[in-house]
């Protein structure tokens, strides 16, 4: 690479050349920022609490899908006080369908922390966001730019593969995890600002190396002809941008068997019950359910593992899903059930109903695949 024309990994960028594109980043920014129902623009100060909100929602999870899930907690929690103050059982029926439930149930103890320890107002330095359920260092850092200015580097994936493209990071990830978050922090401006009405805008910065990734610098194809700092990118330079990042062989994904127990009471209500609190899908409705596991559940192990005794009928084929660690096989066995022996294996709950509920993806495709064997 030339030297001086693209960005040298080995060193961190002079603070005149970090100016120079942190202020062609910023003016890209203003013009193509994407529009989110949780962004502040203009004048408008950021809300700590949406910002929060957001970026739990966004973890793993895409805009398109976050957007409607942001707004109906907005109108059913507008404030964390609100949220502190909501059953858990509500808010993870609230968050059913975004995946990933530890997020929902540490959302709602950070928010009664926040109501207890801090009266309600968010802390606005990341050492102090850190000690917070479910936050961890990047989130604790979105927050701390986005909704207070300050100097923080966030990190989160589409950042990841600008950083690597930009200084040309061939170490694949997650190796180069640290090295990349280094060369991110790099292109911060030393400076601290105390306020929002500072030359420089680390909450904007910080959107703005996130937007670039999604919208310009994509994982397949990346825009090099609209991207705001294509001429220092070391990894286009070098003709290797669209191969950055890096990534490490992923093993394998185990699948894991289970079956689940579709049961009827005589006037055709269904049995559902609440998972334990802790564990995958913690606290969410499902139909009652055997452990998930790698070896097969032959029919006599199936039936003692019923919550209660009916003449089961196994329904052809299975409902598949796949966690973030292992696929999932889930069998559908149908009975009847009298109400009375049913008492405390969980609630019946009518058949319009279902919909309503807030039942996990995974338990959405079980009661697909039941009510379709009925048609």
């Amino acid at each position: 690479m030339s030297k001086g024309t693209t960005l040298d990994r080995r060193r961190s960028p002079a603070p005149r050349r970090v100016g120079l594109l942190a202020r062609r980043l910023l003016a890209w920014y203003d013009r193509h920022g994407r529009v989110l129902p949780w962004r502040a623009r203009g004048a408008e100060r950021p809300e700590p609490y949406r910002v929060w909100l957001s970026e739990i929602m966004l973890q793993q999870t895409t805009v398109a899908t976050v957007g409607p899930y942001f707004r109906a907690f907005l109108q059913r929690w507008p404030t964390v006080a609100d949220l502190a103050a909501a059953p858990v059982e509500a808010v993870l029926d609230a968050w059913a369908g975004l995946g990933y439930y530890a997020r929902a149930r540490n959302m709602h103890r950070c928010a009664q922390v926040i109501r207890a320890d801090f009266a309600g107002v968010f802390p606005d330095d990341e050492a102090r966001l850190r000690q917070l359920p479910g936050i961890g260092p990047y989130t604790a850092a979105a927050i701390a730019a986005i909704a207070f200015g300050r100097r923080a580097s966030v990190v989160d994936g589409n950042v990841e593969r600008v950083i690597a493209r930009l200084f040309a990071v061939e170490t694949p990830l997650p190796a180069a995890k640290a090295e990349v978050r280094a060369l991110a922090a790099g292109l911060l401006p030393a400076d601290s600002p105390k306020d929002f009405h500072t030359d420089f805008r680390y909450g904007d910065f910080a959107q703005a190396m996130m937007d670039l990734g999604a919208t310009v610098c994509l994982p397949r194809g990346p825009r090099c002809d609209v991207c705001p700092l294509a001429k220092d990118c070391a990894g286009r330079a070098a003709g290797i941008a669209d191969t950055l990042p890096r990534q490490a062989a992923k093993a394998l994904r185990p699948t894991r068997r289970g079956v689940a127990f579709w049961i009827e009471g005589p006037d055709g209500a269904v049995l559902l019950r609440r998972r334990p609190p802790r564990g995958l899908l913690g606290g969410m409705l499902e139909l009652p359910s055997t452990d998930w596991r790698e070896t097969d559940w032959p029919p006599a192990e199936a039936r003692a593992a019923a919550p209660v005794s009916a003449d089961w009928r196994p329904l052809p084929g299975v409902v598949r899903h796949t966690f973030t660690h292992f696929h999932l096989e889930l069998a559908v066995w149908v009975g009847t059930a009298a109400k009375g022996d049913a008492t405390n294996a969980g609630l019946w709950v009518r058949r319009d109903q279902l919909g309503d509920l807030g039942l996990p993806t995974l338990m959405r495709k079980a009661v697909a695949h039941a009510e379709a064997a009925e048609d």
